[in-house]
C-alpha cells in the first residue's frame, strides 16, 4: 500500500523556512529594541514613565497583531488545496509581515524619539 503524502520539495521548504526565519529575526530584534528603549526611558523620571508606558503598550499591541497574523496564516495554510496555494499564502504572509514590521519599527522609532526629546527638555 502506497501512502499519498504531500511533501514540499527541499528547495521550497528551505526558501519558506528562510523567509520565516527572517521574519522571526526581524520581529525579535524589534521586540528587543522596544524593551531596551522602554527600560532606558523608565529610568528618566516621571514624564519618561508615561512615555515608557506608551512604548510598552505599543510593543504589546504589535506583538498581539503579529501573533494574530501568524495564527491566521496557519489557519489559511491548513485550508491550502495544493503546493501552489501554500507557496502563494507563504509569499503573501512574508510580504505582509515584512511590511507590517517595517511600519511598526518606524512608528516605534517615532514614539521613542518623541519620548527622548521630552525627557531631554529642561523642567520649568
Amino acid at each position: 500500500m502506497t501512502e499519498n503524502k504531500f511533501e514540499f520539495p527541499k528547495e521550497m521548504r528551505a526558501m519558506a523556512e528562510a523567509s520565516f526565519d527572517q521574519a522571526r529575526q526581524a520581529f525579535e530584534k524589534f521586540v528587543s529594541s522596544a524593551h531596551s528603549a522602554a527600560a532606558t526611558i523608565e529610568t528618566r523620571g516621571e514624564s519618561a514613565r508615561a512615555s515608557a508606558k506608551d512604548v510598552s503598550a505599543k510593543a504589546i499591541s504589535y506583538a498581539e497583531q503579529n501573533v494574530a497574523a501568524s495564527l491566521d496564516h496557519a489557519q489559511k495554510l491548513l485550508q491550502a488545496k495544493d503546493l501552489g496555494d501554500v507557496m502563494r499564502l507563504q509569499s503573501e504572509y512574508v510580504q505582509n509581515q515584512m511590511k507590517s514590521l517595517a511600519e511598526q519599527a518606524s512608528e516605534m522609532g517615532q514614539i521613542v524619539s518623541r519620548a527622548a526629546m521630552e525627557a531631554a527638555q529642561p523642567k520649568s
